[in-house]
């Protein structure tokens, strides 16, 4: 293929110069002079203390005097809640477990059929049998509790949202904040109005379980056919008897889909209302046995976290949807009245039980959480003796990864750490390098792919530590308005310049490092494995549970091998967010390239193209948009990890959060979790907006 004319070149638009590439072009001279004058002027890497301001304590002075004022009315709600959660936990642990298993086993059937059932049985007997029952019925009684709290408010904010259309910006910022600033921030205002006990946790679960309900509720009612409303109508229903009657019933589906998601978002919360609870449940089982380093009883009770976890999903979700194939046979046979024969076949046999044997527990003598020393010695002798495979690959992903990410080449490149000095002549050639790649890129691509390659070479040279405040506030604020408007462009500048007066600079950076690296990471390994499993059904079916267990788990849960294996660190840390994170990308790559069009991928065959060639210049380009979805999920799942990440030892946003929790400093809490929401909700506009275009283009 012969070069093209240079007066060719100079007239493609891929060269021409397009008024916003000259904002971007400014940003680089002022990010080449901060990279020359930091050494004069340090303050352009590290934003001088005198600059804060003492937000915390001015929102520390309102909460104490709104505390002072609403604490009655608040802990009487607390003891008004009490009660029915005394009642439900009581009425649990009065139910014998062959009881809840007959009950569970005809609820499974009714839902998805035999193998759910199965499933039930075996999961309720390995509960038994580790000897965690007591504690599981104690974190189910705080589920069954925050539920339909959760379920109702969520109903009602949905259908608000619904009938007044304006109200609907409010609410669904309402709803981003409410599922991107981390439980750890609003449980310090939760404990200092409600007190510390069990109720907190409730009420903490109820919260955050919420929004799901809320989302499902606009969404369903938005979807009902506007022929459905209309034969209403016509039948002459008042518009409370079209509500209930008709577009409810329509909706049905899609509210039991947002009580399948509101569910797990209370079980998730199980942990983390442990910490505020302090009565024995799973969720206190699991942090207590970590805290101890009993890895053996951290398996054994995270491993209960996830197969109720799964149970509940499956059940929930059974009775929300449609098998696909069908109802089976089973499902058939269980019909209305058979369930709730079954259901009071099931509280008969615990009354017989109870009147034949008052005393008896029907629980195991000895259970195998009291059997774990051994297994916990094992466990230790494993990471001993294989103590230099471990920490050969934390020391390689760390000096190879993690310190040229965070501190840059500038800081990494040293002796002690790679074996040589970064001298004038490896700089020019960094340079260099960096200038051709962006070249390449600029030819093949277009500017947008050149100006990423050079931000990309900045990054990599100073790393995230050393980023000019000036440079990265202006470059985001830029991005954001070039992508989305200048709304989002001002929503980044207000943002990042609150968190920098505030003194959260060093933990904002030290979060994007973190959650970047998770990211890029999570894309690599998510999106070969969904590409494979787009590719086999084999592989699909394989990952397909690997896939559930890991997104119903609790995110405490990732935390257990983590630790086990890697202490701590924050490369402990890195593993448990890519655990909790490489879900999104595994599905949405299979999904968007199993669904792009078959007669464009034929078309590409028969053009002579290989299954290379196929993959990366017809099929990934299709499911482009469908991959970028994985991408936003994954930042949020990202983000949202880094207040848990933080009990491994992180210095990032997330242990801010974590430190004002055990110093009661609501202020700082509340702003440290409200910087982790502004990163989840901008990097969620930025990526809608980018999908959006691409869609429209």
């Amino acid at each position: 293929m012969t070069a093209a004319p240079a007066a060719t070149l100079r007239s493609s638009p891929r060269f021409a110069v397009e008024p916003a590439l000259l904002p971007w072009c400014g940003l680089a001279v002022l990010a080449a002079l901060c990279l020359l004058l930091k050494t004069d002027f340090p303050w352009l890497v590290t934003f001088p203390k005198e600059w804060t301001l003492p937000m915390a304590a001015y929102l520390n002075a309102v909460t104490d005097a709104v505390v002072a004022v609403v604490q009655p009315a608040f802990r009487a709600l607390s003891a008004l809640l009490d009660a029915p959660m005394r009642g439900v936990r009581v009425a649990l642990a009065w139910l014998p477990w062959p009881a809840v298993m007959l009950a569970t086993t005809a609820l499974a059937v009714k839902s998805s059929g035999g193998r759910l059932a199965i499933f039930a049985m075996l999961a309720l007997a390995y509960i038994i049998l580790a000897g965690y029952w007591p504690q599981s019925m104690n974190t189910l009684a705080l589920v069954l509790l925050a539920v339909p709290i959760s379920t109702v408010l969520g109903f009602l904010l949905g259908v608000l949202g619904y009938a007044f259309p304006r109200l609907r910006p409010a609410l669904l910022g309402l709803l981003d904040l409410m599922q991107t600033v981390p439980a750890f921030a609003y449980l310090i205002p939760l404990l200092l109005l409600f007190g510390f006990g069990p109720v907190v946790g409730l009420i903490a679960s109820a919260i955050y379980a919420t929004p799901p309900m809320v989302r499902n509720t606009m969404l369903g009612l938005d979807r009902v056919p506007a022929a459905i409303s209309e034969a209403g109508l016509m039948s002459g229903c008042t518009r409370r008897q079209q509500f209930w009657q008709v577009e409810v019933p329509t909706a049905l589906p899609q509210l039991l889909v947002g009580f399948n998601q509101t569910t797990m978002a209370a079980l998730s919360m199980v942990i983390v209302a442990a910490i505020i609870g302090g009565f024995e449940d799973i969720g206190w089982e699991v942090l207590s046995s970590m805290r101890k380093a009993e890895f053996g009883q951290s398996i054994l009770s995270g491993l209960v976290i996830a197969l109720l976890a799964i149970l509940i999903d499956r059940l929930t979700i059974g009775f929300a949807r449609e098998p696909a194939t069908g109802p089976t046979p089973a499902m058939q046979w269980m019909t209305q009245r058979r369930l709730v024969m079954s259901l009071a076949a099931a509280f008969a046999l615990a009354v017989v039980i109870h009147l034949a044997a008052p005393d008896a527990t029907l629980l195991p003598d000895t259970a195998l959480r009291t059997q774990m020393g051994p297994v916990n010695q094992w466990l230790l002798g494993l990471v001993r003796d294989y103590a230099w495979f471990f920490d050969g690959v934390r020391n390689a992903v760390l000096y190879c990864l993690l310190l040229p990410m965070r501190i840059g080449i500038s800081g990494a490149a040293a002796p002690a750490i790679w074996g040589f000095a970064l001298s004038p002549s490896v700089v020019t050639g960094y340079c260099v390098l960096v200038l051709v790649a962006a070249g390449l890129l600029l030819h093949r691509f277009g500017w947008r792919a050149g100006l990423a390659a050079l931000a990309a070479g900045f990054i990599l040279y100073t790393g995230f530590l050393d980023l000019p405040w000036p440079v990265f506030i202006l470059a985001f604020a830029l991005l954001a308005g070039q992508v989305s408007g200048v709304r989002l462009g001002i929503f980044a500048l207000v943002g990042f310049a609150l968190i920098l007066v505030n003194g959260l600079w060093p933990q904002l950076v030290q979060s994007l490092y973190l959650c970047t690296v998770a990211v890029l990471l999570c894309l690599l390994v998510g999106g070969a494995l969904g590409v494979w499993a787009a590719h086999s059904d084999r592989v699909s079916r394989i990952l397909k549970p690997i896939c559930d267990a890991l997104q119903t788990m609790p995110q405490f849960v990732f935390l257990i091998p983590a630790l086990m294996f890697f202490k701590v660190g924050e490369f402990t840390a890195l593993i448990a967010i890519m655990l909790y994170a490489i879900v999104p990308p595994i599905r949405y790559v299979e999904h968007g390239l199993r669904h792009v069009r078959a007669d464009v991928v034929e078309a590409v065959e028969q053009m002579g193209a290989t299954r290379t060639q196929t993959l990366l210049q017809a099929k990934l380009p299709l499911a482009l948009p469908v991959v970028m979805l994985g991408l936003n999920q994954t930042i949020m799942a990202a983000l949202s990890m880094l207040a848990i990440a933080a009990l491994v030892g992180t210095r990032d946003l997330g242990q801010a959060v974590y430190v004002a929790l055990g110093k009661a400093d609501a202020g700082m809490g509340l702003i440290a979790g409200l910087s982790i929401a502004f990163l989840a909700i901008l990097a969620d506009r930025l990526i809608q907006a980018a999908v959006a275009r691409s869609a429209a283009a």
